[in-house]
């Protein structure tokens, strides 16, 4: 269904703590091989988005709600077609904005997720969502490339993406050591978290 070892070098990831916002930001970047009104109707457009990530429903606009269904919802805070995208998600203090920009038939994606120092605790939360956002840039690859993925939850339960799990946690972590943004302590408890999250398969 995919290479995994290209798609986990695919995507850039970044941890940082702004001390003045008291934020703690989780940013996941990659570009695809289309035009960006395409990866920005794959992100917007009710009727694809169930095809690689959740179904959704609400007002779709800018001033609008959103929810995905058995996941997070939230406000709709701005929406620029084709460029910029920003919503909170699962509540007013997480902040998600996504920007796209187009060079030369390549969209690059941009993916950054902010909360609270208090909430995620220090970059050690990266773990908790990071690999998350991997995994539906990973499902927007595959529908990008017109290839069917069925129901993206099953697929997500899948052998093949729970070790491509591994692989983004492993980018995680070392992401979050080089951040300097947490003590060995907090990233080896978030570590195991992580792993209990992403790579155990339902029974």
């Amino acid at each position: 269904m995919f290479d995994m070892l290209e798609e986990l070098a695919a995507i850039h990831r970044n941890v940082a703590v702004n001390g003045s916002s008291g934020t703690v930001s989780v940013t996941v970047s990659r570009s695809y091989t289309a035009e960006a009104d395409d990866v920005w109707d794959a992100l917007t457009n009710p009727e694809r988005i169930p095809r690689w990530f959740y179904p959704i429903s609400g007002d779709l606009k800018a001033g609008g709600t959103f929810q995905l269904e058995g996941n997070a919802g939230g406000d709709i805070l701005e929406c620029a077609r084709p460029v910029h995208l920003q919503v909170t998600f699962g509540g007013p203090e997480s902040i998600v904005d996504l920007r796209l920009a187009e060079d030369g038939g390549r969209t690059t994606l941009e993916l950054t997720h902010s909360v609270p120092v208090a909430m995620a605790g220090s970059g050690a939360g990266a773990l908790f969502v990071g690999p998350g956002w991997d995994g539906a840039l990973l499902g927007l690859s595959i529908h990008l490339r017109g290839e069917l993925i069925g129901d993206p939850q099953q697929a997500a339960n899948s052998p093949e993406v729970v070790e491509f799990n591994r692989g983004s946690i492993a980018g995680w972590k070392e992401a979050i050591e080089s951040s300097g943004t947490a003590s060995a302590e907090e990233i080896a408890g978030a570590h195991q978290a992580a792993l209990a999250q992403y790579t155990v398969l339902p029974s």
